[in-house]
């Protein structure tokens, strides 16, 4: 992927994002209006969308410009370019804020990509990083009394061997429409291995 590159960063036209943009070998995608706050910010390798809503000519110059009315959004299509190209992990910016339905949408694009085999798909907005998760042991490095939620992604899921979290269990599960999992705090680095469904893990907090 470009270079040797296996991950993408895509630049989503949310709430502008205000932390550090780590993008580092990485290929970046911008989406149509997001270009308007992170131009100058990360270099861009490509601009992708519709750009309905830009008022102003992209650097570097979009390959296309694809149709206002259509069933992607310009999101998809940046996750679809990514995966084209052979990301193996794809981190959003600017997901957040902004319209509810785009943000839930945002969190669909993570579901797509790790069905596509992503290995590490993520979300960063102002308030949160957010990280899908599938089977297997998973570790997270978080500042003590940090809040972190686990909740269930397009089913339910159990969840084994929690470690670092103030209310953990070695046996538990999380039932989709249930709200178990929300507002547990961290005391320091948390594992736990899920053994069924997808997990989305919330690590709140402004520049996580």
């Amino acid at each position: 992927m470009n270079g040797g590159k296996n991950c993408a960063v895509i630049l989503l036209n949310g709430e502008p994002y205000r932390g550090e943009i780590q993008a580092e070998n990485a290929y970046v995608i911008c989406c149509d209006g997001a270009y308007s706050w992170a131009k100058g910010r990360v270099k861009i390798d490509e601009n992708l969308g519709d750009f309905d809503s830009l008022d102003e000519t992209p650097v570097p110059a979009p390959r296309m410009t694809f149709p206002a009315e259509k069933n992607e959004t310009d999101g998809e299509l940046a996750v679809d370019r990514a995966l084209e190209l052979g990301a193996r992990d794809i981190v959003f910016y600017g997901g957040g804020g902004g319209r509810e339905d785009h943000f839930l949408g945002n969190l669909h694009l993570l579901y797509k990509a790790k069905a596509a085999g992503v290995l590490y798909a993520a979300l960063k907005t102002n308030g949160a990083d957010i990280v899908l998760v599938g089977a297997g042991e998973q570790r997270f490095f978080c500042k003590k009394g940090q809040t972190v939620s686990l909740l269930p992604f397009g089913g339910d899921a159990h969840i084994m061997k929690m470690r670092g979290l103030k209310y953990a269990a070695d046996d538990l599960w999380l039932f989709y429409g249930s709200t178990r999992g929300v507002s547990n705090v961290a005391q320091g680095e948390i594992s736990f291995t899920v053994e069924k469904g997808d997990v989305l893990v919330i690590l709140n907090g402004e520049g996580v």
